[in-house]
């Protein structure tokens, strides 16, 4: 079995730092990425806006390294996360855990 994403985009906003129960850190960032292709209707290329959730190290050396408009490839997995409202199941969702990043450009000062 295979779940393997791989995505290079530019970040969308700062990524910021959060500190959890334990001492986990984690950060969230949204990928900018655009598709390879022109669409047919407006003959542009468009743009996806993809959340990814980075753990420990690699948030760490996220926040530390990026600001908006850096762009990053990542290796990451998609993993199926449950949207919960007053203990009731609303929907599924699947969720982009990066496992490695690679920092492509900065645009930190």
């Amino acid at each position: 079995m295979l779940n393997q994403v791989v995505l290079v985009g530019r970040l969308t906003s700062d990524p910021e730092l959060k500190k959890l129960d334990g001492d986990k850190s984690v950060t969230t960032i949204r990928l900018a990425v655009q598709r390879p292709f022109k669409s047919g209707e407006t003959n542009e290329y468009e743009t996806d806006f993809i959340n990814c959730t980075l753990w420990q190290g690699i948030a760490e050396a996220t926040v530390d390294y990026c600001k908006k408009g850096s762009i990053v490839g990542v290796k990451a997995r998609l993993q199926q996360k449950d949207y919960i409202v007053e203990n009731k199941k609303i929907f599924s969702y699947p969720e982009v855990i990066v496992e490695k990043i690679s920092f492509i450009s900065s645009n930190k000062d």
